[in-house]
């Protein structure tokens, strides 16, 4: 048996200010935007060249989810994005004002920062060694 996972949910306010904040600061592709409903769309994005595992924005449907915007780990990191080079990274994650929440330092992995996406949820931002 083969399995993995494709997407991950991902409760935000707006599917538009999500796009634009995952494909305009982040660099990512989107990947699908289909309407569903006159509410709902089904939009899937993940970074460039790697589409095997996308997240799905997925728009906040009632006060529980609302409430979750941000949350969805209880303040843990939530998402973790490999990258080859975390100094070009980080310098485009400045120059798009997006928030670093611990600055990048070495551990015995490799280098890695902490950021928080447009809702406040958090990221690590690895260069594995």
């Amino acid at each position: 048996m083969k399995q993995r996972i494709a997407h991950m949910a991902l409760l935000v306010k707006d599917y538009d200010e999500a796009i634009a904040f995952y494909t305009q600061k982040l660099n990512f592709d989107l990947i699908e935007d289909s309407i569903l409903t006159p509410t709902k769309r089904w939009v899937l994005v993940a970074p460039k060249g790697t589409h095997e595992f996308s997240l799905l924005l997925a728009k906040a449907d009632g006060k529980t989810q609302q409430e979750s915007i941000g949350n969805q780990s209880g303040g843990r990191v939530f998402l973790f994005l490999n990258t080859d080079n975390l100094e070009r990274d980080c310098q485009n994650l400045r120059d798009n004002k997006v928030t670093i929440v611990r600055e990048p330092k070495l551990e015995p992995y490799g280098k890695i920062l902490v950021f928080e996406d447009l809702y406040g949820n958090l990221w690590d931002l690895i260069e594995r060694f």
